[in-house]
């Protein structure tokens, strides 16, 4: 009862990470708790009997806020989305040396899925579990790395990583709505009339599930320039056709040597393909009418060139938003042959969904990119139009016929920049049942041989997660692709004619 107090034993179990929430109405553990309730929860975290516990463990419990305050100052669900009680840029800054081993556990108490996103580094899950059970993997098992991972509602994440490259990063959730600035809260300065025109775009555009991570030099570390480029690219953002100023059209051609980009960007942007250990020097140039950024998702590269303005970088010199008519020179060196993607980092719902994204390649020094056989299949939301659905493949509601030749092994590059959409799957069907392809790679990431398994043509997708599969059709006939939600409702397909 209000005011009363009680007492509650119980036996610590199993190891890993839970959580424990109340409710002041008869409802279920798993519902959406909203209004008075929606903060009321916390974690517990049970250590190994005889291992002393772990101070350097964080805990990030990802609510949602609903306590209702003025109608003007709320988001349209009526909520604020919370880590530790705290929305972006109110949440804790995290400190580090570089060489650090970090470790973090994630606890999703909130209704709603949230793919987490790493800039920079990959991570490596350590376990999943809910509020009742948690599964640790057991040490030499196959690691599990990503730089996004996908978190349920009511589920738990352990992960570990060291940051070894100094400067400003981001960890944030990569639904584009739930880290995009809400309202101000009563009191606050208010934001920019026009928030797509603003200079600082972490600080004035982000907000909800964003934390900052700043990584200090360990010792007389200095940051290395890095080397001479040896290929050089031009990234430019242009206005395309069929836009308007609230649901602009954009996209990115790209200029190399002699070939100049095409008169128009179109859907969808182009696929830049790099060599490991090869220099780039990619010159983004702005054509548009508002400011940009561009981010270099999954890479492994310095923190100035990472694509956020107003914070990547470090004191002294932080990233700038690349003004109208002004360009900016990104700089790295692919460290690892895979599957990535590039996208705006500046005011994302609205920019993404007008093109500015694609997909970005890495192949070993001595291969050759051949697209009849290395499919890239990019999933995006559409630009305005409500006559389709709410998933471009490829740039497109309905995408040409895909060719395949029986016998040849094909690899599936399957990524997901959809805004909105954490729950879909991408699927290869013949007539209805699933064929079979192989796993072989996560986030760009080579996947090792006790996960590189043979399994059923069906993948679950979080925005900013990509997936690599190797497959080999055995006879010729048809087949198609299709895009569902999670619930299996087909939202795009694609046939495929086996040769």
């Amino acid at each position: 009862p209000a005011g009363g107090v009680r007492e509650v034993r119980f036996l610590a179990g199993i190891p890993g990470t839970y959580y424990y929430w109340a409710s002041t109405r008869d409802v279920p553990v798993l519902a959406a708790r909203g209004g008075m309730d929606s903060q009321l929860s916390g974690a517990i975290v049970i250590d190994p009997r005889g291992r002393p516990a772990a101070g350097r463990d964080r805990v990030f419990l990802i609510g949602r806020w609903g306590v209702p305050i003025a109608p003007a100052a709320v988001d349209s669900s009526g909520s604020r989305l919370v880590i530790n009680g705290k929305a972006w840029p109110n949440t804790e800054r995290l400190d580090y040396t570089a060489g650090d081993s970090v470790r973090w556990r994630i606890i999703n108490a909130s209704s709603l899925v949230h793919p987490m996103h790493l800039h920079g580094f990959y991570f490596q899950v350590m376990s999943r579990g809910d509020a009742k059970t948690d599964t640790i993997y057991a040490p030499g098992s196959p690691p599990h790395l990503a730089v996004t991972d996908r978190v349920a509602p009511f589920r738990t994440m352990s992960l570990t990583w060291v940051p070894v490259r100094p400067g400003n990063w981001l960890f944030h959730c990569h639904d584009n709505l739930h880290v995009d600035r809400n309202s101000p809260l009563p009191g606050a300065p208010p934001t920019s009339a026009t928030a797509h025109h603003v200079g600082n775009h972490a600080r004035e555009m982000m907000g909800g599930l964003v934390m900052g991570v700043h990584v200090r030099p360990r010792g007389s570390m200095t940051v290395k320039p890095e080397p001479e480029a040896r290929r050089r690219l031009r990234l430019i953002a242009r206005v395309d056709s069929g836009g308007t100023v609230s649901e602009p059209a954009y996209g990115f051609a790209v200029e190399e040597r002699s070939r100049p980009a095409p008169p128009a960007p179109l859907l969808p942007g182009p696929t830049l393909v790099l060599k490991r250990g090869e220099p780039v020097a990619i010159t983004i140039v702005n054509e548009l009418p508002e400011a940009t950024a561009v981010h270099w998702h999954g890479m492994e590269l310095q923190s100035y060139f990472d694509g956020v303005a107003g914070y990547a970088g470090r004191p002294g010199r932080l990233a700038p938003a690349i003004a109208p008519r002004d360009s900016f020179v990104a700089r790295f060196t692919p460290p690892r042959a895979g599957t990535f993607m590039y996208h705006t980092h500046m005011d994302e719902v609205r920019q993404q969904k007008a093109g500015l994204s694609g997909a970005l390649i890495v192949i070993d020094p001595s291969a050759t990119y051949d697209p009849a056989t290395d499919m890239v299949f990019l999933i995006t939301t559409p630009r305005h139009d409500p006559t389709s659905p709410s998933v471009f493949l490829n740039g497109s509601a309905s995408p040409p016929q895909v060719e395949m030749r029986a016998g040849v092994r094909h690899r599936l590059r399957v990524i997901n920049l959809h805004t909105f959409r954490p729950s879909m799957r991408f699927e290869v069907r013949q007539d209805s049942a699933l064929v079979t392809w192989r796993a072989v790679a996560k986030d760009g990431a080579e996947l090792p041989a006790g996960l590189a398994t043979e399994r059923r043509a069906s993948q679950q997708l979080g925005n900013g997660e990509n997936y690599d599969f190797e497959y080999t059709p055995s006879v010729p006939g048809t087949l198609r692709i299709d895009v569902t939600t999670g619930a299996g409702v087909v939202l795009v397909s694609v046939p495929i004619r086996v040769r």
